[in-house]
């Protein structure tokens, strides 16, 4: 039997505000070929299906023509909500395509979620577990629960898995090895102090666990507890991971082979660095990589007049530019956006810490004198 393991499509993201939604229909389609050249058994969404709870409506529409497709080839799909969709939403009409061939566990409610299959080596159980906290599980168990740990294992237990059968469980959760910490992008959703965590002692009963929440495909603690990862790079701290698809072939019971099916963005996202001619230089020679998403870090010491401007006459999907060099010791702009919460600051408190970044020296008594007049007479210099 073969599966393939997707997750964390986030479809309607924006990037640095680029709307992904072109990118994202790009890389679906990609996916649907996919499954059309290697005719899995199943296809596995392991949550986070749209980026916000309350999705666009281009991308409601983009995730019915991918469902439509990918249910239209005849094999069953299995759907989870992730800690970024509205379980409720997710689930509207679920016995309805239930009937086609599309499974969803959007909202628990109080019992773990399981579809049978069958091959010549006997059953495959599918389990659907969406995201989890712990006051979703509490009303429906006696026991005290308080962590993320103590949910999952409630309801895992209560299912009274046969590990004589093959089993297969999407999840969406932060999963660790004991104090191992697995690898985690920008893009994604951090809790304070790992109140989230999952050790992945939960899931022995378990010959594969479809994750999706981290970005980055890996496995915990054995490699068939898997993240399939993003299809897309949504943050640069992802600029260097090679996005794939993820497909199981399962033989008899503790037979199972895991491989990785690259995918190929329409546009990459990158990060470039060096004086400013250099960059346009190269951008020029290589002009259909030019048009990738790019972060570009200039290294040039002298001041360059309307820089994004002449970058994006060469990189039109520029979306961040910083600088470094011998007076900034690190980039600029970034590191302001970072540093304080702009609508918080007075427009002197805002130059002042420019200044300093920009030039690694505090403003003067003076210079501060002569920078308050200045906004006195523009308007003042108050929040």
């Amino acid at each position: 039997m073969k599966l393939l393991h997707i997750a964390d499509l986030h479809i309607g993201k924006r990037v640095n505000e680029f709307n992904m939604i072109e990118d994202q229909k790009y890389i679906l389609e990609q996916i649907l070929r996919i499954t059309d050249g290697e005719k899995p058994d199943g296809v596995l969404i392991a949550g986070d299906v749209y980026d916000k709870s309350q999705p666009s409506a281009e991308a409601v529409e983009l995730l019915d023509e991918f469902l439509t497709q990918l249910t239209a080839f005849g094999q069953p799909v299995f759907m989870i909500s992730g800690n970024h969709d509205s379980p409720e939403r997710l689930s509207f009409g679920s016995r309805i395509m239930q009937k086609n061939g599309l499974h969803i566990a959007g909202v628990f409610d109080g019992v773990l979620q399981k579809v049978t299959l069958e091959d010549e080596h006997g059953i495959v159980n599918i389990y659907l577990l969406p995201f989890l906290k712990p006051a979703m599980v509490k009303p429906f168990f006696e026991q005290s629960i308080e962590s993320y740990d103590e949910a999952v294992r409630a309801v895992i237990s209560a299912a009274e898995i046969n590990t004589q059968e093959r089993n297969i469980l999407l999840a969406h959760q932060f999963v660790m090895d004991g104090a191992q910490q697995p690898e985690r992008s920008e893009s994604e959703s951090l809790s304070v102090g790992g109140l989230d965590n999952v050790d992945v002692s939960a899931f022995e009963a378990f010959d594969y666990v479809a994750l999706g929440h981290l970005h980055r495909p890996q496995g915990i603690g054995r490699d068939t507890v898997r993240y399939a990862g993003s299809p897309l790079k949504y943050s640069f701290s992802e600029a260097r991971h090679q996005k794939s698809a993820t497909l199981l072939e399962l033989g008899v019971k503790g037979e199972l082979s895991i491989h990785q099916l690259p995918l190929i963005p329409l546009h990459d996202l990158r990060e470039i660095k060096g004086p400013i001619a250099e960059l346009l230089r190269i951008g020029r020679e290589e002009t259909k990589s030019a048009e990738d998403y790019i972060h570009a870090t200039l290294t040039d010491e002298e001041e360059i007049y309307d820089a994004i401007g002449q970058l994006r006459q060469v990189y039109p999907n520029l979306m961040v530019l910083d600088f470094e060099n011998s007076r900034t010791g690190q980039a600029v702009f970034s590191q302001i956006a970072a540093s304080c919460d702009v609508s918080r600051k007075s427009p002197m408190d805002l130059f002042a810490a420019f200044y300093q970044i920009q030039n690694n020296n505090e403003l003067t008594p003076e210079q501060v004198r002569v920078m308050e007049r200045i906004f006195e007479q523009a308007g003042g210099a108050g929040a």
